[in-house]
């Protein structure tokens, strides 16, 4: 080192070490850290400590440069005349660690001076996009250099800071400016930019030309061959001084400074609680640790800096929104197709009418439509398929429509994508990989909920499924001990018939006649009717609460007479091992068996004489008491009441 420089060097004060032992000189306080903390709790503070609470309107100017350039001793200077008011050092560490503040009251100017670059310190990542938020909440920043040369790396610096500027920040620079009900646009008022040169035996630039802006054009032009950019920026000047012996003159850098201070035509002052907000809010949304794995070499502020770290678990694409989007209820997204894995069963099935109208309406198989009777819904499925069902379109497909020829709904309907799947995210997820245990709660809803179970399962599902399906002027089975003819006594494997008529409840030989019965919507077809009926010709009391017609009820009642065949499909899944169907059925987000050793809600030890339930709005595991409660839960698939645990159906939103 030179001469000139040591001499330069021995004129700077001594700072410790230590960033928590290091304390601001006379007039500067510690505003950010090293770590990325605010040091001043509010913005009354922040006012308090800078001395400006009564100041109408303020610049900022910040200041970069690599470590060792001189940075402090530079705005000591040229804004509080030589005073310590940043602390210097001649020590081969850093003096200067996380961001320092000053105002100066005859400029009206808040001075932020900043770690240097190229600097030996740990947690780089994060003091790099600290200097990116400061530049961003600045009106004046200074890059100060006594490179005898200007090097490529302040060149790569500004850009890449320039085009994180205009990429991250302008969405939150625009939202502050609404809320503090600026004119213009925050985002639309980039810094401008004086590089400040010091050299020793190196002619300035443009010192051969006497034209006014030649050295800026000259830099400008640097910045094209490299083929970099400086768009964000309002301006880029260029201010050189040559130190031949000591002391640096400064005169043309403050003369620049007071220029841009007094030129409001690209930025006006600003009130001073604009400034800390502004900080605040970058603060809020980039924050966070910062892993040297994945980042983006060779720029100094790469997108990792400012974007989500989150990754699609199928195929490893990292999230392209900003940091903390998921504060604004903004979902992860991510450029590129994924890739389909068993694990995810990321693959969702798109409404194609709707796709090709502009919407993406995603649709996931069914046993029944979200319209139908949970009872009546069973029927269909047993009778007719799975179905899918578009929020826009209504039912668009049933698997088993027709006697045969059946396509595939892929053909036709809908078309299939593969999505990315996040971390903690499973909204699609649990729609699509719960469709085999609605199928199964359909069966085991009807088959359990039936006390006689055990001794009958395909007649007790037979009375169970007519009592729920049947209608209104029907009287219930549960209700219909004896015959209403002859008051025979049923035993458990005789059946009850219905009279379609009068809705009594009849053995075989006192129902085995036939006629229309159209006063109750059976149409003119011959049906069940008692001898009372059938002598009579109709019901004799249609007023009564029992003869009330429901046509809708009859339709319902009509199928499940199509389909009654069909329920030996539902005692046949009832022999079938149902430990083994319910894990094969078992949706993702369902804690598993094995893991369940006590009770969610209160805690009870489980027995190997208890049973464990799922909730369906959460997954966990809880005891029958904690889980009597029935509701729909259509955020996971389930449209009609499911079993659900006392917290969730506490919960004031629909689930």
């Amino acid at each position: 080192m030179s001469d000139i420089l040591m001499k330069e060097m021995e004129s700077l004060t001594i700072c410790p070490l230590k960033p928590a032992e290091q304390s601001g000189g006379d007039g500067s306080f510690l505003l950010v850290d090293e770590q990325e903390n605010l040091q001043v709790r509010d913005e009354s503070e922040f006012l308090d400590s800078l001395g400006c609470g009564d100041v109408a309107g303020v610049k900022v100017l910040s200041i970069f440069g690599n470590t060792g350039d001189g940075k402090s001793h530079t705005l000591n200077h040229i804004l509080f005349g030589g005073k310590s008011v940043f602390l210097t050092s001649k020590s081969p560490s850093s003096c200067t660690v996380g961001v320092w503040a000053a105002f100066n009251p005859s400029l009206n100017l808040v001075a932020l001076d900043t770690e240097g670059l190229l600097g030996a310190a740990a947690n780089q990542n994060q003091r790099m996009r600290l200097l990116l938020k400061v530049l961003a909440v600045s009106d004046i920043v200074v890059y100060r250099t006594r490179a005898e040369r200007l090097h490529n790396d302040m060149f790569q610096f500004l850009s890449s800071a320039s085009g994180a500027y205009l990429k991250h920040f302008t969405p939150e620079l625009r939202a502050l400016s609404s809320r503090c009900g600026l004119d213009v646009p925050l985002s639309c008022l980039g810094p401008a930019v004086i590089v400040f040169q010091e050299t020793t035996h190196t002619q300035l630039l443009g010192y051969d030309s006497k034209v006014p802006g030649h050295s800026d054009t000259l830099l400008q032009k640097r910045f094209h061959e490299l083929g970099l950019g400086t768009e964000a920026f309002s301006s880029v000047q260029y201010v050189g001084t040559q130190t031949i012996a000591p002391p640096t003159d400064y005169s043309r850098l403050l003369e620049a400074v007071t220029q841009q201070v007094r030129n409001t035509h690209t930025r006006s002052p600003r009130q001073p609680g604009i400034v800390f907000r502004a900080l605040h809010a970058l603060s809020e949304r980039f924050c966070g640790e910062l892993s040297d794995e994945k980042m983006t070499l060779y720029s100094f502020f790469p997108d990792e800096y400012f974007t989500c770290s989150s990754v699609c678990l199928s195929c490893n694409i990292r999230c392209k929104n900003g940091m903390n989007h998921l504060r604004d209820r903004v979902p992860h997204m991510a450029d590129g197709l994924c890739q389909f894995a068993h694990q995810f069963n990321n693959k969702v099935l798109i409404c194609k009418k709707c796709y090709e109208a502009g919407r993406e309406v995603i649709v996931v198989p069914k046993t029944s439509a979200s319209g139908d009777n949970q009872w009546f819904g069973l029927a269909k499925y047993a009778w007719s398929g799975y179905v899918l069902e578009c929020a826009s379109c209504g039912v668009i497909y049933r698997s088993r429509q027709y006697w045969m020829g059946n396509q595939d709904p892929e053909s036709n309907v809908v078309r299939s994508e593969v999505k990315h799947v996040w971390e903690g995210n499973d909204t699609f997820l649990t729609s699509h990989q719960n469709a085999a245990q609605r199928v199964l709660d359909g069966m085991n809803f009807v088959i359990q909920s039936v006390s006689e179970y055990s001794t009958g399962p395909t007649k007790a599902v037979t009375a169970w499924l007519t009592d729920q399906v049947a209608p209104p002027y029907w009287r219930p089975n549960n209700d219909i001990t004896a015959c209403h003819g002859c008051q025979k006594i049923f035993v458990e494997s005789e059946r009850k018939h219905h009279c379609r008529s009068c809705g009594e409840g009849f053995c075989h030989p006192c129902s085995s006649h036939r006629m229309p019965v159209p006063e109750r919507g059976w149409g003119s077809n011959p049906v069940r009717v008692c001898q009372s009926c059938y002598r009579q010709g109709g019901p004799a009391d249609t007023n009564s609460q029992v003869c009330k017609v429901e046509p809708r009820g009859l339709i319902a009642r009509r199928v499940t007479e199509v389909a009654q065949s069909t329920l030996d499909m539902v005692s046949t899944a009832v022999d079938y091992p149902l430990c083994f169907v319910k894990e094969v059925a078992r949706p993702d987000y369902w804690v598993p068996d094995t893991d369940i050793t006590q009770c969610h809600q209160c805690s009870k030890p489980f027995t190997p004489v208890m049973s464990k339930h799922h909730c369906r709005a959460c997954g966990q595991g809880v005891c029958g008491p904690c889980s009597t409660h029935f509701k729909p839960v259509p955020s996971r698939g389930w449209d009609h009441p499911v079993r659900v645990c006392d917290s969730c159906h506490a919960r004031p939103e629909a689930l």
